[in-house]
């Protein structure tokens, strides 16, 4: 297994822009019943580690005080740029099994799809496993190759986890399959001509009403007073 290491130093609680101007990042440890610290570590070396490492993989924090075995719990970033400015790392015991969640990484061609029966459906993207902290790995492959008909489903029990690792859901959730794609159905033609027609009868109509009133108004009987 490869040993990820970064160098660490703990720190004042200071304001964090004074870590990242000395190309530094701040960042804290806590958990397994150690105080909660503030750290330092290089920025650009935490970049390749957490490219390495991501969130399920061991890290240890070597300082003056010792070493520590870490993983890397959660990044904070930066709104703009998109770049780490705070890490916290969880201290952990390596003589204990965690569970944790890793990405899920597809790989493969899947016949179904390649012929157009139908389009790939992700129903999971990570999934959580359990295990001592130096066997959790940092991805878990999905061959869809398996699918190769409508009817194929990829699900926990098919995917190859290291030794001495095992996934928390069940054997039988789902993971992906091959959703059939829905022919479109065709839109019945509007004839614009009988829209024209409706539209000027719907005109018209008035002027006939106005007509009636007309016929009314000149067959209107005489009152009593006319008569006198």
């Amino acid at each position: 297994m490869n040993i990820l290491k970064l160098q660490a130093k703990t720190r004042a609680s200071r304001v964090k822009i004074e870590a990242r101007d000395a190309g530094e990042l701040s960042a804290v440890f806590y958990g397994a019943g150690k105080t909660s610290t503030s750290i330092a570590v290089n920025a650009k070396e935490f970049g390749k580690i957490w490219k390495e490492a991501g969130e399920s993989s061991l890290v240890t924090l070597t300082m003056p005080e010792g070493d520590l075995s870490t993983l890397i719990h959660e990044v904070q970033l930066d709104p703009v740029s998109d770049q780490p400015i705070h890490v916290d790392f969880l201290a952990i015991d390596i003589n204990k099994e965690i569970e944790v969640k890793v990405p899920l990484e597809f790989e493969g061609v899947s016949e179904a799809v390649k012929s157009g029966l139908g389009s790939l459906i992700k129903v999971m993207y990570e999934v959580e496993i359990k295990g001592l902290p130096k066997n959790l790995p940092h991805n878990i492959k999905v061959d869809i190759s398996l699918l190769k008909t409508l009817e194929d489903k990829i699900t926990i029990a098919n995917l190859v986890l290291p030794a001495d690792v095992r996934a928390v859901n069940k054997d039988s959730d789902i993971v992906a399959l091959v959703r059939q794609m829905q022919e479109e159905k065709e839109e019945t033609p509007v004839d614009i001509s009988q829209i024209e027609i409706s539209e000027k009868r719907g005109k018209e109509a008035p002027a006939e009403n106005e007509a009636e009133a007309e016929v009314k108004t000149e067959t209107k009987p005489a009152s009593r007073a006319e008569k006198k």
